[in-house]
């Protein structure tokens, strides 16, 4: 696969870069993508997904912590693309989660748009600005950093 020729990536190509699988695989697609710097995930929130049993009750709220991580998710795809990790299995570790701030609820029915921005990265260790959008309004925003471990062959 020529990793500098891709621009988006459907679940299948998601799943051979990050190892989340359902009910937690977050992310059903990423577009817009430009290696090393940027990419928008795409999560369709639907009623039948476990969480809403619990999230509440006759009043369905798509976690926040669910929001962040649905943004690592998205960076994560980034940079597997942009180290060449598909197939490879990799692991994606949280390092640190900043300056988080909640701007609306996200309800199901929401089409929500998680834009990823890396900061610092090349390596291991990268740092990311990330916005979760729904219909143009912010939800979410939140700095955090990763650490990518790629298994010896």
């Amino acid at each position: 696969m020529d990793a500098q020729a891709v621009t988006s990536a459907d679940l299948d190509l998601i799943q051979r870069i990050i190892p989340h699988r359902y009910p937690f695989l977050l992310i059903d697609k990423v577009r817009d993508i430009v290696l090393h710097e940027s990419c928008v995930g795409i999560k369709c929130v639907t009623l039948n997904e476990p969480q809403f049993q619990g999230h509440f009750p006759g009043m369905p709220i798509f976690p926040g912590v669910m929001i962040i991580e649905a943004m690592a998710q998205t960076s994560g795809v980034l940079v597997g693309l942009s180290m060449d990790l598909v197939d490879k299995n990799a692991k994606v570790f949280f390092m640190g989660v900043d300056g988080v701030k909640f701007r609306r609820k996200v309800v199901p029915g929401d089409v929500l748009e998680l834009h990823v921005k890396a900061v610092r990265g090349g390596g291991r260790v990268w740092k990311f600005e990330g916005r979760a959008m729904v219909e143009g309004e912010l939800a979410c925003e939140a700095s955090f950093m990763a650490m990518f471990d790629v298994p010896k062959a």
